[in-house]
């Protein structure tokens, strides 16, 4: 499939008060939930761009605080000089998604898609992304000049492809996500 993925972990995380990319859910960190959920998709390569070592390879953020468009675009150039030629972005708050949340996105014609109304998760064919990546620039103006699908948000994967920026938000997702993993079977 020749997937690689990205972690977005260089938010400041002023709503939710601590380091989203810190915080543990149901016993894991959030980091190391979603490089699974990447992997269980099909992402052979995750890197992390953006704040602290989270024990992933990770890739720099050029422009820290302005922003994941730039981002975005150190995580493409990290993925495609590993010989990468498509690239999942995932966003550190969203740590409860599932293979199967991303999988109409993964599964998706090039050049690439990411749900209607939302611009993360998305799945994008590399040779797709616009030149540059400004710092500062709107994410969702990256996603229309790639020219990636809108599918509709499975109604069943809402809360959890929206994630958690506030404590509130935090608590109903790892309620769901206790929940969810009660009713699996044993890893």
């Amino acid at each position: 499939m020749n997937l690689g993925a990205i972690i977005l972990t260089g938010g400041r995380s002023t709503r939710m008060g601590v380091d989203k990319a810190r915080l543990i859910w149901a016993g894991r960190p959030a980091v190391e939930r979603l490089a699974e959920t990447a992997r269980n998709a099909g992402a052979t390569v995750v890197l992390t761009v953006g704040g602290d070592d989270h024990g992933l390879p990770g890739a720099p953020d050029p422009e820290p605080g302005l922003g994941p468009t730039a981002a975005v675009a150190a995580g493409a150039r990290a993925l495609a000089a590993q010989g990468l030629a498509r690239m999942l972005v995932l966003a550190v708050d969203a740590p409860t998604l599932s293979a199967a949340d991303l999988a109409p996105l993964v599964s998706a014609p090039s050049p690439g898609a990411a749900y209607a109304g939302l611009h993360l998760p998305f799945v994008v064919d590399l040779g797709a992304l616009p030149p540059g990546g400004e710092a500062g620039g709107a994410l969702g103006g990256v996603l229309e000049r790639a020219g990636l699908r809108r599918p509709p948000v499975p109604q069943a994967a809402a809360l959890r492809l929206r994630g958690a920026n506030t404590p509130e938000e935090r608590a109903i997702l790892e309620a769901e996500l206790q929940a969810r993993e009660r009713s699996w079977p044993a890893r």
